[in-house]
């Protein structure tokens, strides 16, 4: 009998779909932390986790572990190699979440533009005289750059294009490989597009280095809206903090952020003009259910020999993948 570990709490829904399975145990642990489940992680033959690390020295206990399934589509925090010499398969969710990332995307946008914050402060706690500095902006007409033209990055421009933007991607692996067909055209030279825009949205995966610094701040338009729903670091924060200080960023909208949680005294803080949000953009409610069961039927699926090798993160090494 298989030993499922559930790391981390995850939506009823995911525990129904384990909870209702033959021929396996299940220990849940609600804490999110990587020793929470570590001293247990020996008993395992399969263990679903959600963002807390799984290191080499973790796995290195689990001598019966077969396969770790990623509550999500991110695994930085899983020690990859260390899986990949045991043959241990890494699993991730299929598509559950980018409409709502989107979604987020474009409400911090929106936000963003029309000065939000500000609005509310300004009739909590006035002046509500503050509406005659006509901060808040149209969006129709103006020009959205999106850096990553994956799935979230698609919905964005599908979405925004309804607001009447005008709109480019940035995606130079795209590029190479063959643009997709639709509307949107590619954006070819960065610095070049920086201009171009008034609204950035980032939804890129994470480089080695920034791919926003201080450089390509200087080459934005001054008073260029962000945003950043994809991982911390692809923006460089203090570049972007002197930024929005010079007034060269007007507004900006951040899901992400180098250090999660940031400091109480992150400069971010103190701007009013900038959006922040606790990176939620992929955690709706509807979302974390269908993360847990996909991430739950993952488990199930890989133990029966019939999981989608696709959603199988290191399927050249993992042992016993049925391969298509």
């Amino acid at each position: 009998m298989a030993h499922v570990i559930v790391a981390g709490k995850i939506h009823p829904a995911g525990r129904a779909v384990l909870d209702s399975a033959e021929d396996i145990t299940v220990r849940y642990i609600d804490e999110v932390s990587e020793n929470s489940y570590a001293a247990f992680v020996h008993e395992a033959d399969a263990v679903l986790i959600r963002t807390q690390p799984m290191s080499a020295e973790t796995v290195a206990k689990a001598g019966r572990l077969k396969i770790v399934s990623r509550h999500g589509v991110g695994y930085d925090a899983v020690d990859l190699s260390a899986l990949n010499e045991r043959g241990i398969a890494l699993a991730v969710c299929g598509d559950v979440n980018s409409y709502s990332v989107a979604e987020h995307a474009c409400m911090m946008i929106l936000a963003a533009s029309k000065r939000a914050l500000r609005g509310n402060a300004s009739v909590r706690s006035g002046p509500w005289g503050w509406r005659n500095k006509l901060e808040s902006q149209d969006l129709r007409g103006r020009n959205l750059l999106i850096l990553g033209y994956g799935r979230i990055g698609r919905h964005t421009a599908a979405m925004m294009a309804g607001f009447g933007m005008t709109i480019r991607a940035y995606d130079p692996y795209l590029v190479s490989r063959g643009w997709p067909e639709g509307p949107i055209a590619a954006a070819e030279d960065l610095n070049e597009a920086l201009g171009w825009a008034d609204v950035i949205s980032v939804s890129a995966p994470k480089p080695e280095k920034p791919l926003i610094g201080a450089a390509e701040f200087a080459a934005m338009k001054d008073g260029a809206i962000i945003v950043n729903t994809a991982r911390g670091g692809i923006v460089d924060e203090a570049a972007l903090i002197a930024a929005i200080g010079s007034g060269k960023v007007a507004a900006a909208g951040l899901d992400v952020f180098e250090n999660e949680p940031p400091a109480a005294d992150n400069p971010l803080n103190a701007f009013d003009q900038v959006i922040l949000s606790p990176h939620i953009g992929g955690l709706t409610e509807g979302a974390a259910e269908r993360m847990a069961v996909n991430a739950a039927q993952n488990i199930l699926d890989y133990l029966a020999g019939g999981i989608d090798p696709a959603l199988v993160v290191n399927r050249d090494y993992a042992h016993g993948l049925v391969k298509a």
